[in-house]
């Protein structure tokens, strides 16, 4: 069997789910599919924390206000964070932020992925859109305008303008044969979540360790602010030894890396251990196709801020598209496409290179480096308007921002 539609987003995943509620009153014929099962699964509110968390930076939050979905993630687990400290565990230096400085009520929300997928899911399966789950991608050609797309449940699908939203490792980037060009940090993230003897205080909490950066961020369950999601980059022999320690010895180093700035950690939930590596593909865009999310960059989780520039993507890319409804122009024209690109891809460049920067800043062992890197830390945590700048584009609320981001 053939379907055929407008637009085929492949992957049914935050960025993917994102666009396709963006183009919802379009007018196009719009058609997801995603390897997975698309349901929704109950939420108990004492349930475990999913090890996955993202922050969602303000223009985030605004994009998804303006989807329908940040409803139904405040009513499932959302936490607030008002403060980041960070310091360099092998100096003095150290810089503290927050939102009161730009005069915002917070920095932003840490959220279980699983919590901003389901909320999304939900407005997908009240829409009137196409959804197609349980199917993966398994065969992909251009023929004339038309790109076909064989599905592992045997069905065909036809459209003119194809969006890969399939993640990392995307089977349409994959199929389609688009370059990129990756390379390797040398580190795992191992991630969790972890009950602290003492409570957040709804910050944000990063100390450079001589292995890598460690994150504590802010979870709410209910009123008990003593849980953190962790994010901890060190080297794969490191991340090895650490994985096979059990709950005790793990809570111990890493109470110690964290110098116990929250206390003992009292408890660990089960850890999870992610090599890290970076992605950008050459080009975001051809003829009748473009790369969203992930599947068009990926980003060391310094700062969280993948999934804020898969969500910038997708708000982008629908503005461009319904723009260019407006004037008649055929969608799958490259000449249409570009200017997605043109308008993302020096942003997400400009933060893949400061992400980067940072890292090799910190990782960096000569001591007129070390040197640098904190006085330079003790110096723009003393001037408040350089500190209001970083906050500012953390928040979202500069640069070219789309339509769905403004306030």
């Amino acid at each position: 069997m053939e379907l055929k539609a407008d637009l085929v987003i492949v992957g049914a995943g935050m960025v993917g789910s994102a666009l396709a509620l963006a183009l919802e009153h379009s007018g196009l014929d719009i058609l997801v599919v995603d390897g997975g099962p698309l349901t929704v699964a109950p939420f108990e509110p004492q349930a475990p924390f999913e090890p996955r968390v993202s922050a969602l930076s303000a223009a985030t939050q605004r994009i998804l206000e303006r989807l329908g979905a940040w409803s139904g993630i405040c009513a499932r687990r959302a936490s607030p964070y008002v403060e980041m400290r960070v310091w360099d565990g092998s100096g003095t230096g150290s810089i503290h932020f927050s939102a009161a400085s730009v005069h915002a009520t917070t920095l932003g929300h840490i959220v279980e992925n699983r919590v901003v997928q389901d909320a999304l899911l939900e407005r997908l399966h009240a829409s009137d859109l196409q959804l197609v789950g349980g199917a993966r991608l398994e065969q992909l050609r251009h023929s004339g305008d038309d790109w076909l797309l064989g599905l592992s449940d045997g069905r065909q699908l036809r459209t003119p303008l194809l969006v890969a939203a399939d993640g990392a490792n995307s089977a349409v980037r994959r199929l389609a044969g688009c370059a990129t060009r990756e390379w390797d940090y040398l580190h795992h993230a191992i991630v969790t979540s972890v009950r602290c003897a003492e409570p957040h205080r709804r910050t944000a909490w990063q100390r450079f360790t001589d292995d890598g950066p460690l994150a504590f961020l802010p979870l709410c369950r209910g009123d008990d602010l003593h849980w953190c999601s962790i994010v901890w980059s060190v080297t794969p022999d490191e991340a090895a030894r650490l994985m096979a320690l059990d709950d005790e010895a793990f809570r111990d180093a890493l109470g110690r890396a964290f110098e116990y700035r929250l206390g003992v950690v009292e408890a660990v939930d089960p850890r999870l251990c992610i090599p890290l590596r970076q992605r950008h593909a050459k080009r975001y865009v051809e003829p009748g196709l473009a790369l969203i999310g992930d599947a068009a960059h990926t980003i060391h989780p310094l700062a969280g801020q993948g999934v804020n520039l898969g969500f910038l993507d997708a708000a982008v890319l629908a503005e461009v598209l319904l723009h260019a409804l407006e004037r008649g122009e055929r969608l799958a024209e490259l000449r249409v496409l570009s200017r997605f690109e043109r308008r993302r891809m020096p942003h997400n460049l400009a933060m893949m290179a400061a992400m980067e920067g940072f890292e090799r800043l910190f990782q960096a062992d000569p001591l007129p480096l070390r040197w640098l890197r904190n006085s330079g830390l003790n110096c723009i945590d003393a001037l408040p308007e350089a500190k209001a700048l970083f906050v500012r584009q953390a928040l979202g609320l500069s640069g070219d921002l789309p339509q769905l981001a403004r306030v």
